[in-house]
């Protein structure tokens, strides 16, 4: 009972997405997955911010997220249980950037790309602007771009009915941290877990997110990854806004968007690397200027709660890094997505389940993500990281 055909490492959305989708693909083998943490308390999909966007800057991930995106559209009565359809409450309220005139021209190029891989993404001028947040200060903005197919969902509830369709789908969840992986010759051979026993297969694969490079990195396979501290703030404003806001990155980078009634914001910060879930109400401090300038309903917050999660933070190109190791056979990794993964997982599940089961991709080519392209030099440039 300690072999497995596949073994995943990390149950968060993306190692139960592909669990699920290599079910779904046909695969009949013994599929066990690894997650140490029992009720995802530290696990990243639940901390996230749960944004859906289709405003890359790169092809690949504009029809990566494009296709994730249809299928979240798809998600509630394609994933129902017994009867029930699936909650994830996806609001599709839009996704915006805002731009000074120094962003304009950048923000164009992204658009033509985006409309060529079917995006219907938008260049607002500051009026059109008003006429999606109405309270929003437009004296020092060009414009913005929008999509109004994006938006955000409850990150936590795709996650949880993933795992409970690979459940009943045959596949086995044990609550156990890994270790370190099991290797002979350039073959994986499994994994070994922290109270030591041993699980024998010759597929692992690594979704163990912020704690993936380490467990790569035991085994002589180092990948530039390193785990990152994202705060997340809810607030009360004091004026209530006219209109549900969109996920709206201000050129700053600090974002906000509505949770329910409340609004919640956040900012990548240069922090230094390390696992860290605290958070500071002090740093909010920091944010609110941009919020209050921005809107001018955020003059006056309530500032409630926050949180932490952590980003699995790509160093040379901030995207994903899928598919198998080229120099480790039968090891296969999605890790790297640097806050971008919820919003991928459908479509990377599929992918990977497709490459181990039938060889090849076939929905999705997602050969550019590859985990050589490092040595090769051919790194995928997106801009557009929050």
């Amino acid at each position: 009972m300690t072999k497995a055909d596949i073994i995943i490492v990390g149950g968060g959305v993306m190692g139960s997405s592909t669990a699920y989708f290599l079910r779904k693909s046909g695969y009949t083998g013994r599929i066990i997955v690894f997650e140490k943490d029992p009720i995802y308390e530290f696990s990243s999909t639940p901390r996230s911010a749960g944004g859906i966007r289709q405003l890359f800057t790169t092809a690949i991930n504009i029809q990566l997220s494009r296709f994730s995106l249809k299928q979240y559209e798809a998600f509630p009565e394609a994933m129902a249980l017994d009867g029930e359809p699936a909650k994830i409450d996806f609001r599709q309220r839009g996704y915006l950037f805002l731009a000074t005139q120094e962003m304009v021209s950048s923000i164009h190029e992204q658009k033509k790309l985006q409309n060529e891989l079917n995006v219907p993404s938008q260049f607002l001028l500051p009026d059109e602007l008003r006429s999606i947040i109405p309270e929003l200060e437009v004296s020092d903005l060009a414009g913005g771009l929008y999509c109004s197919e994006d938006g955000y969902l409850d990150a936590y509830s795709v996650m949880k009915t993933y795992k409970k369709h690979a459940q009943r789908l045959g596949v086995e969840y044990i609550l156990k941290e890994v270790d370190t992986f099991l290797t002979e010759n350039g073959q994986m051979k499994g994994v070994r877990l922290l109270d030591g026993e041993e699980y024998h297969s010759p597929i692992v694969i690594n979704c163990a997110g912020a704690w993936g490079a380490l467990l790569s990195e035991r085994i002589g396979l180092p990948l530039p990854i390193v785990p990152l501290k994202r705060q997340v703030f809810q607030f009360d404003p004091s004026v209530p806004l006219q209109k549900p806001l969109p996920l709206t990155i201000d050129p700053t980078g600090v974002y906000f968007r509505h949770e329910g009634d409340r609004i919640i914001s956040g900012f990548s910060e240069n922090i230094k690397p390390g696992i860290d879930f605290s958070w500071k109400r002090s740093h909010f401090e920091e944010l609110w200027p941009v919020l209050a300038h921005r809107v001018p309903n955020f003059e006056s917050v309530k500032l409630e709660t926050g949180w932490a999660g952590l980003y699995d933070f790509n160093t040379e190109d901030q995207n994903a890094i899928i598919g198998e190791h080229p120099q480790m056979n039968g090891y296969y990794m999605a890790l790297g997505f640097s806050g971008h993964g919820m919003q991928q997982a459908p479509g990377v599940g599929l992918g990977l389940a497709e490459l181990i089961y039938k060889g090849k991709y076939e929905t999705l080519d997602l050969t550019p993500l590859r985990v050589s392209r490092f040595a090769e030099n051919d790194l995928v440039l997106e801009q557009a990281v929050v």
